[in-house]
């Protein structure tokens, strides 16, 4: 192949040449061989050959493909990614000369200090500090030279001499603040923190606190773990200007992502609390604590917080109405019950006093059905708040939610379904009620009529509520609710094919709740297609759901004597504790979970019964150690589980984290 290259062009050049000494015999012989009266013409004839050759010449042959030892070439290489490379494997010799060069073709800071690191390393000492002292000729404000020369003694073993130049640029450094900040970088890029708080502090003297250093003292104090001098810092910045504020906020926040041992949380609740008690009149100081105790979920702190700002600030809750909101969604129902009733007491002037009347009603509902076996004297009390709520306001589609949770008590704790159901119906009816309420207060009464065993209107009001809301979380509840109905009465494998479109469904709970009823059926129907056991626990738990529990009990006791082992056998204990918990048998609750924790601990119940057990004891039972104990087996055990994230919350505020 590259014999045949160089033929063609040899081939090629023959051929100029050809045409070159044909051109030339033509000229000789038309010019020398003419007559004389025919000379006029020879010279145009001459004119025009000359043109044509010089066309000729123009005109580029085509371009030959490089021939393979031209292919083979080297091409210019960028050295600098090599250079990291090397130094990053800790060849800092090759490193070395590499960056030389590269300093050499272009000085930069950038190739500047990998050269100088180089050269320490490997010790070449003469070297680095020539290079540094040359430096420090070309530009002798630039005092980080000083820290280089510094660092290379340092390295060298002379210290003295290393303090010295540390000691000396300090003393020149001017009220120039990117001189300062320089400064105090390159004795943080040699590890000298102490020497760059130093540099910070007095250009904060030299620039007459015109501008803080604040973040960037921050930051050092807590690349040498002094969070405490770091968080003085970012208060400090506060008093500069509390515009920065939210930059405060966004730094802390930033910090305490990484706090593993919660000792960061309690530097700056103790440092704030007292900040805020010495400075009444800085409410800065409020509006951090605030902050922090909503991250840190602390709501007892943001209460008293939000109380104080309200009050100082004029506020018009804002801030409240907020908290118990979160509260709320975390089972704090006193600290949203205080909320509710703060606004309350501020009376008519305040924008949220009717909002916050009726929220206090439906909060104290969520707050004692919330407990297992709440009192009579307090569902009457509940009762007695929600009418004379709707006595005072009357009918309109602000209390739909007030009627709704009435019916709801009525009829599943004081015994009165009529009342319920009529007042549900005339709900629907009302006018000015959206279209999501009315659906919400036909599955409210669809779960009454499964309640007093209408069975068939209850499933008809249920799909109603799916078909206005097929695509719509309140679709997805009412579709559940028919297919656990299904189950009720046994129809298992239409009630199971329902669970098992709602295994995707938009929430989390749903979803889990669907997985669970369909594992439920397909894990308990008989090889031989005998429904028997399943439709006898299917029975105990529509029992349950009527409150008829002592009947319910009795036929899932009835369970293990029919079938000495089955798969359900496990549900039957877990529902046995769930009834006895519901009649505020904790201690026989108690013992059930752990029963079924014993003897099915590989089986799918097992995790939910010790959450439950240690929830049981943290609460009802006041036994906060035991609970600890079941929290930590359950995360060690169980790290798979749906419940490792709360159980993990609930052991570190049994610990005694500020976070709750």
């Amino acid at each position: 192949m590259v014999n045949d290259g160089v033929a063609q062009v040899i081939e090629n050049r023959k051929l100029k040449n050809k045409a070159r000494i044909g051109t030339q015999e033509l000229i000789s012989a038309y010019f020398f061989k003419l007559p004389a009266r025919n000379f006029r013409f020879s010279v145009v004839f001459l004119f025009l050959l000359f043109a044509v050759h010089g066309i000729s010449q123009d005109v580029k042959p085509p371009v030959l493909p490089p021939l393979p030892f031209q292919q083979d070439a080297m091409q210019p290489v960028n050295e600098e990614p090599l250079a990291i490379q090397f130094y990053q494997n800790r060849e800092f010799d090759k490193a070395a000369d590499i960056f030389g060069r590269l300093y050499e073709n272009k000085p930069s800071q950038y190739y500047f200090q990998y050269l100088l690191t180089c050269l320490v390393e490997i010790k070449e000492y003469g070297k680095a500090e020539r290079l540094v002292k040359k430096n420090m000729k070309s530009e002798p404000d630039a005092l980080r030279y000083q820290v280089d020369l510094g660092y290379i003694y340092y390295r060298q073993g002379n210290l003295d001499k290393s303090r010295k130049l540390y000691e000396e640029a300090l003393k020149k450094l001017g009220p120039n603040q990117q001189q300062i900040n320089d400064l105090a970088n390159a004795f943080i890029i040699r590890s000298e923190n102490e020497y760059a708080i130093r540099t910070y502090q007095m250009g904060r003297q030299l620039l007459k606190n015109s501008y803080p250093f604040g973040f960037e003292l921050a930051n050092v104090y807590e690349r040498m773990g002094d969070f405490k001098n770091a968080t003085e810092e970012y208060l400090n910045l506060l008093e500069v200007n509390k515009s920065y504020l939210q930059t405060v906020q966004d730094r802390i926040q930033m910090t305490l992502s990484f706090d593993v041992n919660n000792e960061k949380n309690e530097i700056l609740r103790k440092t704030l609390l007292t900040r805020a008690q010495k400075n009444p009149d800085k409410t800065y100081y409020a509006e951090l604590l605030w902050w922090y105790s909503i991250q840190q979920k602390d709501f007892d702190l943001a209460l008293l917080q939000a109380k104080s700002l309200d009050r100082r600030l004029g506020e018009n809750g804002d801030k409240l109405v907020s908290l118990a909101s979160l509260a709320v969604s975390n089972e704090r129902f006193d600290v949203a019950v205080e909320c509710y009733e703060y606004l309350v007491s501020k009376g008519k002037t305040c924008s949220y006093y009717d909002y916050s009347r009726r929220e206090l009603a439906n909060t104290r509902y969520i707050q004692v059905i919330s407990e297992p076996a709440p009192s009579k004297k307090q569902l009457e009390q509940l009762e007695k708040d929600f009418l004379d709520e709707l006595k005072t306001t009357g009918e309109q589609p602000e209390n739909i939610t007030i009627i709704r949770n009435l019916a709801h008590v009525d009829a599943f704790y004081l015994e009165k379904p009529d009342a319920a159901i009529e007042l549900l119906n005339h709900a629907i009816q009302m006018p000015g009620v959206s279209a999501a309420d009315r659906a919400r207060c036909k599955i409210e009464l669809a779960d009454i009529l499964l309640f007093t065993d209408d069975v068939w209107q209850a499933t008809l009001l249920y799909q109603q509520a799916y078909q206005d809301f097929k695509f719509d979380v309140l679709g997805q509840d009412a579709k559940f609710k028919n297919a656990k109905l299904s189950f009720y009465i046994g129809e298992f494998k239409w009630a199971k094919a329902q669970a098992d479109v709602l295994k995707a469904a938009t929430s989390k709970f749903i979803s889990n709740d669907a997985i669970a009823l369909s594992l439920l059926i397909s894990e308990n129907l008989d090889p031989d297609s005998s429904t028997v056991a399943l439709g006898l626990y299917a029975r105990a738990d529509l029992l349950d759901y009527r409150n008829a529990e002592e009947m319910a009990l009795q036929t899932l006791d009835s369970i293990p004597q029919l079938f000495a082992t089955h798969p359900i056998l496990q549900h039957v204990l877990y529902k046995k504790a769930e009834i006895k918990r519901k009649q505020g048998k904790y201690a026989e609750a108690d013992s059930l979970y752990r029963e079924v924790v014993k003897a099915y601990p590989d089986d799918i119940m097992a995790d939910d019964a010790l959450m439950q057990s240690a929830v049981l004891n943290e609460k009802q039972l006041k036994n906060p150690t035991k609970a600890m104990t079941l929290f930590m087996e359950l995360l060690d055990k169980y790290p798979g589980s749906i419940f490792v994230p709360d159980a993990r919350r609930k052991y570190r505020v049994l610990r005694g984290d500020s976070t709750h």
